[in-house]
């Protein structure tokens, strides 16, 4: 297997460091870095780092397409800037790509905050990928490059982009969920309280499930946004 690894990133020096070094440790084909504007320090903290770095415009699914078109690898892995995944990580994704039915999937992910209020998040959304096949991208996507080919990559909206994709992905085949751990940092759940946060989600979930445009609750989410958390988070 050649795994690519694609990290999308906009102003993330305090984690691109990390990121970069921890995807490394899955002893990939290549590590690509897909900057979406930074101003702070992460283009120049990546440079010096061994990975690939790739320039895009502003927008998830842009940058995450972006570096899926410079990828050499047969399997595709998107990380988050600010998660991180074990190095049984990479065997797991070997394991479950044996089987020709599976197509990708994600992994069970381990807040990295003691409490048990983030136990019952966790569990919360192992409960939504296996109810429903859908996964976010803060739990590590990983798909077959042929696949994610003929899907036409990531849908081009501001929203929600990784949710699409599942969905489309459900339709070829059964989707992997690995024990991991994926570790996402907490920084999200702490700023905005972790309950909030989660009601967020699902509300943002429920509206796009009922036909609500991505666009349109990328602009009802945009002050969350701004206030520091990306989509979907």
């Amino acid at each position: 297997m050649k795994l690519s690894v694609i990290i999308p990133a906009l102003n993330e020096a305090a984690s691109i460091r990390h990121a970069v070094e921890t995807a490394q440790a899955l002893c990939p084909h290549e590590v690509i870095v897909v900057d979406g504007g930074s101003v702070d320090g992460t283009v120049r903290i990546a440079q010096t780092l061994d990975c690939h770095l790739v320039e895009s415009s502003r927008g998830r699914a842009v940058q995450q397409n972006g570096g899926a078109a410079v990828a050499t690898g047969d399997v595709l892995l998107f990380l988050h800037a600010d998660t991180w995944l074990v190095p049984e990580g990479r065997e797991q994704i070997e394991r479950a790509l044996q089987s020709p039915s599976i197509p990708g999937g994600a992994f069970y992910h381990r807040i990295d905050a003691g409490g048990v209020l983030y136990r019952l998040v966790e569990a919360g959304d192992a409960l939504r990928v296996c109810c429903t096949r859908i996964a976010y991208g803060d739990q590590g996507i990983f798909l077959r490059r042929e696949i994610f080919e003929s899907l036409g990559g990531f849908p081009n909206v501001r929203l929600m982009e990784d949710v699409r994709l599942m969905k489309s992905l459900r339709d070829h085949g059964r989707l992997a969920l690995l024990p991991g751990p994926l570790h996402v940092s907490p920084r999200r759940w702490q700023k905005h309280g972790a309950l909030r946060q989660t009601i967020r989600n699902w509300c943002l979930l429920t509206a796009e499930h009922v036909g609500v445009h991505p666009d349109r609750l990328a602009e009802w989410y945009a002050p969350h946004w701004k206030q520091g958390s990306a989509p979907n988070g």
